[in-house]
């Protein structure tokens, strides 16, 4: 992260696309993000205003532990259940739900962290800055699209410390 736009008074909302963080940790590395690790990078000593994971009940044992850990490291946890289609597809994603977050809390923070490298936030990136808050995204550089870096005022790529953000 650029130290040069990074003020202790900033406020800070963190957004997380946790299905994105996941499924691409899971396929360069078969490992988990270390939301603490991700917070903590995010917020880079200035002041948190909310923190957000969106995150998916896919009736996967291990998730409620998963949605009670990411509440004691301090996230708040929007839960989607997966929707199964009757031609067996499965769909569940919070594009429209982030994006309405971030355009929400624009009002109120200094700055917005997107945890994703998912592409279709590009357009939102656009838009924050034109209302006057500065995005920075963090995620892998092998999964984050072109446009969404092309778009946010920094990045930062958890391949460059994967011992620190993975578990």
């Amino acid at each position: 992260m650029s130290d040069s736009y990074v003020h202790p008074s900033q406020r800070v909302a963190v957004l997380a696309d946790s299905q994105n963080l996941y499924h691409s940790a899971q396929s360069m590395y078969s490992r988990n993000i270390d939301y603490s690790a991700l917070l903590e990078e995010a917020v880079a000593g200035r002041e948190l205003t909310r923190a957000v994971a969106y995150v998916i009940r896919a009736d996967a044992p291990e998730e409620e532990s998963f949605f009670e850990a990411l509440q004691d490291i301090g996230f708040e946890t929007r839960i989607k259940d997966i929707r199964t289609f009757p031609d067996g597809s499965k769909k569940a994603d919070w594009d429209v739900g982030l994006s309405l977050d971030a355009v929400t809390l624009a009002n109120h923070v200094d700055t917005i962290v997107l945890c994703t490298g998912d592409g279709d936030f590009a357009r939102l990136c656009s838009h924050l800055e034109h209302e006057g808050v500065r995005v920075e995204t963090i995620c892998f550089e092998e999964s984050t699209a072109d446009e969404l870096r092309a778009r946010a005022d920094d990045f930062t790529d958890l391949s460059d410390r994967t011992e620190y953000f993975l578990l």
